[in-house]
């Protein structure tokens, strides 16, 4: 699957989310496939993001490498607050058990994205201090329960100040321009930024 990037709207971020099934757990393969999507789809934003790696900080470091590499890219661990701070990562990326993580995370100097699924949720990050949060599922996406759809974005956002990145089941870019009429912040995927 291809995707056009002139078809992305310009003021729409983007958030590129790896997975060990598309990236491996190989290094090198690991390395050469992220610089490879970084260089076609040029996100602002990136997370390492693999819950069952036993050598996530290894991986992380060639991860925080590669996003050097591009200075447009933001660079983010997800859970793990200490090791983004060690490995100078821009920031941390929460779960949604996490919300007690941000107040420390913030006084560490990184940048916070937490998870969200309510729009109480997302306030209560607003209210704690949080950079933005990845709001989902918006559209159908395995395992991740019914979307809640654009209409509820755009409920959201009318009642909040904080950064939104649209997430779930955005894989083409007509799913981009969706949430970005909406008037999210961003869009983060996984699939979308596979080619």
């Amino acid at each position: 699957m291809t995707h056009k990037r002139e078809k992305v709207p310009k003021s729409c971020k983007k958030y590129l989310i790896t997975s060990d099934g598309f990236y491996t757990d190989s290094a090198n393969t690991f390395r050469e496939k992220l610089q490879k999507q970084f260089e076609i789809h040029m996100p602002q934003f990136a997370l390492y993001r693999d819950k069952d790696n036993k050598n996530y900080a290894g991986l992380a470091l060639e991860f925080i490498s590669v996003c050097k590499q591009f200075s447009s890219v933001q660079s983010f661990l997800h859970q793990h607050v200490e090791l983004a701070l060690k490995l100078q990562a821009t920031g941390v990326h929460l779960t949604s058990t996490q919300f007690e993580e941000i107040e420390n995370a913030k006084s560490l100097g990184l940048e916070v994205i937490i998870s969200t699924h309510t729009h109480e949720e997302v306030l209560k990050a607003q209210t704690l201090g949080a950079d933005y949060v990845a709001y989902s599922p918006i559209f159908a996406s395995p395992n991740k329960g019914g979307p809640k759809g654009v209409e509820d974005l755009k409920a959201l956002l009318q009642k909040c100040e904080i950064k939104v990145f649209a997430l779930g089941g955005i894989v083409e870019s007509r799913h981009v321009e969706m949430v970005e009429e909406a008037g999210a912040y961003g869009f983060a995927s996984i699939r979308y930024f596979y080619s």
